[in-house]
């Protein structure tokens, strides 16, 4: 990644995704590998005339804590993750890790415990979003691990995280308006319908929207983005559904995860790797085994499966749904410490259908 490639990342966040105006607290928070787009940052914060705050993590800091840390500290909430969520007004995050397997190890009640202690933390961050209060954006930074992961060369993964931006593009910002006319053309269609019934191998599942608020993912909150998505009713889930890529969380890799719900909750789930895992997760919490979000991804750039959720949830003709905690601002209700997005690959033999109708088809929006 050479300078103005990463200057440019920068400028697009900083103006276009967060809108940062002057006299903004900007808390921008990234692991010690995205030092030059956290620096960045930074500065086309101070050229809009607002103040940075850079909050860097060390490398192995999260899993040092896990490793020894004791309840107590484990639950103890530190005033710089309270500003970055609760006083600053833009949040900037950059996620760059160096070993994606570093929590591999840790026992996953403690990392449940770690999360059910940040709970209220979440719900709270999430309400401040949704109300306007805050901004926030999630990147990622193509560190050695993020493209050994997706099987590329850095500087391959590079150049196809950079495409997934729309950063190749004369101008970035303007091509994000544009994906955004055509998913708002899709919500338009999808929004006053209600009964969504997903049909693929392994999978026959129904949830209900009606009522709920479809939102435009479109470079903003995640970048990049592409993606449409709603909080669907917490108890309409219906069916089984297989999850075509596994979910990379955790330092852990779950895959060939089913689930079969029954009035909006899982009561059978299986994975065939680390589905002990799975479970646990599932017992979180009561929101735990319902779903908090339901979407489509529209993103076309990206064509392949990374193991980066931040990118592969939002590959063009596949759909995605997350259990556990939904976004205020789409209408979910669903509390929880989780918030675990799985991803259905429909792309070769599925089928959605809203209220009987065809919506997407082998991949392909229809309407």
């Amino acid at each position: 990644m050479i300078d103005a490639r990463i200057e440019r990342w920068a400028h697009v966040i900083v103006s276009y995704s967060l809108s940062v105006k002057p006299g903004d607290k900007v808390a921008i928070v990234g692991g010690v590998d995205a030092e030059p787009l956290l620096r960045a940052i930074g500065q086309e914060t101070l050229k809009a005339g607002a103040h940075p705050v850079i909050i860097p993590t060390l490398r192995g800091q999260q899993a040092d804590l896990l490793t020894y840390g004791s309840d107590e500290q484990l639950s103890y909430i530190s005033p710089i993750e309270t500003f970055a969520r609760l006083e600053a007004d833009c949040l900037a995050i950059v996620a760059a890790d160096s070993n994606t397997r570093s929590l591999a190890e840790i026992d996953p009640a403690r990392q449940r415990f770690h999360r059910y202690a940040r709970a209220e933390l979440g719900q709270q961050y999430m309400k401040r979003a949704s109300d306007g209060e805050m901004r926030w954006s999630l990147t990622m930074f193509p560190t050695d691990a993020y493209a050994q992961d997706a099987g590329m060369s850095t500087e391959a993964f590079a150049g196809f995280l950079f495409s997934a931006c729309k950063l190749d593009q004369p101008d970035p910002a303007a091509a994000w308006r544009e994906l955004s006319v055509e998913q708002q053309r899709l919500i338009d269609w999808i929004a006053p319908r209600s009964t969504i019934h997903v049909e693929g191998p392994d999978t026959d599942l129904t949830v209900e929207t009606g009522g709920r608020v479809w939102i435009n993912s479109d470079g903003k909150r995640n970048f990049p983005s592409g993606e449409i998505f709603t909080g669907p009713i917490e108890t309409s889930a219906n069916g089984h559904i297989r999850f075509s890529f596994p979910v990379v969380t955790s330092g852990r890799e779950i895959a060939d995860i089913r689930l079969r719900f029954e009035d909006g909750l899982v009561v059978d789930a299986s994975a065939a790797k680390d589905e002990d895992y799975l479970l646990t997760m599932l017992d979180s919490d009561l929101g735990a085994r319902r779903l908090g979000e339901f979407a489509f991804g529209t993103n076309f750039d990206i064509t392949q499966f990374t193991k980066q959720i931040l990118l592969d949830e939002k590959i063009g003709g596949t759909i995605h749904m997350a259990l556990g905690a939904g976004y205020p601002d789409s209408g979910s209700t669903n509390q929880s410490a989780i918030h675990w997005d799985m991803i259905c690959d429909i792309r070769q033999g599925g089928t959605v259908t809203v209220d009987g109708e065809p919506f997407l088809v082998n991949g392909k929006y229809v309407i």
